[in-house]
């Protein structure tokens, strides 16, 4: 699989699992089962199983060929703390976001319960390490729990990926989060944003001096911008990590 990507807030992806199941109504358009699911049967392709859970040691030592730091965004096609990923596969991605730690890597989960199970247990006397951030999806007030589950854990950089946003999340508090995504839903089937919902959240970052990062409205000639602005604002990045052209996110 390549390693390109048209994500807007990151560099790279990188996949060590593929695969995934609807666990929310924001999961109900998802892009990446729709893509995996049309090599479903084809022989020797690398989705030949669908969007079914797998494991993909082969992507294992991907970042380390990577020499240039990067953004990168871990498991675009899938779900790192899905139940059928065993905790002895999860140390192993960890051990290597530890070890090549010139990248910093955003980990986006929609289970943050299980994630915080397993931060507990691997950093029960340490901190994460700083390169390594720590995100989950809210796509409404419905899933405020995520953002609480999150803002627990003894991360550098807790973020939330509002997207796709279907509706308020005035109830979502933004206590010890670092930094916010937010994005409308695309493809034939998309749900709308409302610029009320958008504005709401945008503010409230404002207030608190979190990072707002606007994604999108609805792709398909729609644009990025809001109130006649492009809301681009990142965490800011160790400095272990300064070379990163964060340029070439915008």
């Amino acid at each position: 699989m390549s390693d390109t990507t048209g994500i807007e807030w990151t560099n790279s992806t990188w996949n060590p699992t593929s695969g995934c199941e609807r666990v929310s109504p924001g999961c109900d358009n998802c892009y990446a089962l729709r893509f995996a699911e049309r090599f479903r049967g084809v022989r020797g392709h690398y989705f030949e199983n669908g969007f079914d859970v797998q494991l993909r040691p082969n992507m294992l030592a991907k970042p380390r060929g990577w020499k240039i730091p990067r953004l990168i965004f871990v498991d675009s096609m899938s779900d790192l703390l899905h139940r059928d990923i065993p905790d002895w596969y999860i140390d192993k991605v960890f051990d290597v976001m530890e070890d090549v730690n010139h990248h910093i890597y955003q980990l986006l989960t929609k289970r943050p319960e299980r994630l915080r199970r397993y931060i507990a247990k691997r950093y029960a006397t340490r901190a994460v390490p700083d390169n390594i951030w720590i995100g989950t999806s809210v796509e409404d007030n419905s899933s405020a729990w995520r953002a609480d589950m999150l803002r627990s854990l003894n991360s550098a950089v807790r973020f939330l990926s509002i997207e796709p946003m279907l509706g308020p999340v005035d109830r979502v508090s933004l206590t010890n989060i670092d930094w916010v995504i937010v994005g409308g839903e695309s493809g034939p089937v998309r749900r709308a944003m409302e610029l009320a919902w958008v504005r709401d959240i945008r503010d409230r970052c404002t207030r608190s001096n979190i990072p707002f990062f606007f994604k999108q409205w609805h792709k398909a000639g729609t644009g990025r911008m809001l109130d006649d602005e492009t809301w681009d604002q990142m965490p800011a990045i160790p400095f272990a990590q300064s070379e990163i052209d964060l340029q070439r996110l915008s």
